[in-house]
C-alpha cells in the first residue's frame, strides 16, 4: 500500500492487514471523540494534536494547514487502504463490475425500498443496524476488489472478512426486526435470501484468495 512500509519478509498475510486496519480504526474513532470532546474549546487543535500525538504540529507556524493534512493521512489511511485490493481472481474495468459487489449494492437499494414502503422503520434501532451494516458490507467489498496490485491478497482477504462479518450483524438485525414484528416473514425470507446469496459469494471469494495465497506463499 502507498504510504506505508511493509515489513522485510514481503507481503502481508491476512492476520498482520487486519491488525493494522485495526489500529487506523482506533485512530480515526480517537480523533471523532476528541473533536466531539473539545469542539468548542478556543484551544482545540492544539489539545488534538496533543492528544493525538502529532508533536510535529505543535510546533509548525502552519498548524492549521499541516493539521489537515496529517488528519487526512491519518483519518483516511484505512479508506487509502481500500484502494489496494488485487482483483485478479476476476479481472473487470472496476470494483462496480464485479457481481458479487452488485449483488451487495442491490441489497442496500433493497433495504432502502423497504423504508420507503415503511418510513417508521428508519427510526428503528434495529432497522438502522441493518441498513449501516449492509452498507459496510458493500464498502468493505469495493475496498477489497478495487485495485489490480497482486501482491497485497492478505490486505483483500482481511477485508473480505469485515464484509462478512457486517453481513452477519446485518443477520441479526434481521432476525431483529421479524422478531419485533416490524417486518413481515415475508419480507424477512427475501432479506434473507438476499444475504445469504452475498453471505456466500464472499466465504468462496476468501476461499479462492486463500488458495492463491498458499499458492505463492505456502504457510507462512
Amino acid at each position: 500500500m502507498a504510504g506505508y512500509d511493509h515489513d522485510p519478509d514481503g507481503a502481508w498475510d491476512e492476520y498482520q492487514w487486519e491488525r493494522f486496519l485495526q489500529q487506523q480504526d482506533h485512530k480515526t474513532e480517537k480523533y471523532m471523540e476528541l473533536l466531539e470532546k473539545y469542539l468548542d474549546h478556543p484551544e482545540r487543535d492544539q489539545i488534538i494534536a496533543r492528544e493525538m500525538g502529532w508533536t510535529q504540529l505543535l510546533k509548525s507556524d502552519g498548524w492549521n494547514d499541516d493539521a489537515d493534512a496529517l488528519l487526512a493521512d491519518e483519518a483516511a489511511s484505512n479508506e487509502s487502504a481500500e484502494g489496494d485490493a488485487p482483483s485478479f481472481l476476476q479481472k473487470t474495468e472496476s470494483f462496480e463490475d464485479h457481481t458479487l459487489y452488485r449483488s451487495a449494492f442491490a441489497l442496500t437499494i433493497w433495504i432502502d425500498q423497504l423504508f420507503d414502503e415503511d418510513p417508521s422503520l428508519q427510526n428503528e434501532p434495529a432497522a438502522v443496524k441493518l441498513a449501516t451494516h449492509s452498507a459496510l458490507a458493500s464498502a468493505k467489498l469495493a475496498a477489497a476488489l478495487s485495485d489490480d496490485d497482486v501482491d497485497e491478497i492478505g490486505m483483500t482477504i482481511a477485508y473480505l472478512k469485515r464484509a462478512l462479518k457486517a453481513v452477519t450483524q446485518s443477520m441479526d438485525a434481521g432476525g431483529q426486526l421479524l422478531a419485533e414484528e416490524l417486518i413481515t416473514p415475508r419480507q424477512h425470507g427475501a432479506l434473507m435470501q438476499r444475504l445469504f446469496h452475498v453471505r456466500d459469494g464472499v466465504i468462496s471469494l476468501m476461499g479462492e484468495y486463500r488458495g492463491e495465497w498458499r499458492r505463492r506463499f505456502g504457510s507462512r
